[in-house]
């Protein structure tokens, strides 16, 4: 199964009311598919300049490391010096905190990621779940 449209616009809108609904600052959300290709993007207004840089680098890092952000964030306060070296070779492709969420099919397949900017983290990170679960799909580690 691959990521589709209306599943990535659903991710977002719901995602969006999901801030709105929690009084987050305004958010930046972008979802890739499995193979870090944006598929949809969205800035509220206000979000600032660099929010959809920051939202990629979340989704592309959960991408790539195989993880969610959140996770990689405290995988990276035990080994700081692998982790910078990670964003320096990837070219900025992953930031160090939550709000990068790979987004799975039932049986734990990865079809994409979401990444979200805005707020703190861990609001980003529980906006992005909420967008993942209203398109009916997984978020998180396999279970």
């Amino acid at each position: 199964m691959t990521l589709t449209l209306a599943q990535a616009r659903t991710i977002i809108d719901a995602a969006l009311a999901k801030g709105r609904e929690e009084g987050a600052q305004p958010l930046a959300v972008v979802v890739l598919d499995a193979g870090g290709h944006p598929v949809a993007f969205a800035r509220e207004d206000g979000a600032s300049l660099f929010r959809f840089d920051i939202a990629r680098a979340k989704a592309t890092g959960a991408l790539g490391m195989g993880a969610d952000t959140c996770v990689i964030a405290q995988r990276a306060a035990n080994n700081p010096a692998f982790f910078q070296s990670v964003v320096a070779v990837t070219g900025g492709q992953l930031a160090l905190s939550p709000g990068g969420v790979l987004i799975r099919i039932s049986g734990g397949t990865v079809i994409g990621a979401v990444g979200i900017s805005g707020d703190t983290g861990e609001m980003d990170e529980a906006c992005a779940c909420a967008g993942i679960a209203a398109a009916g799909l997984s978020h998180g580690v396999q279970s």
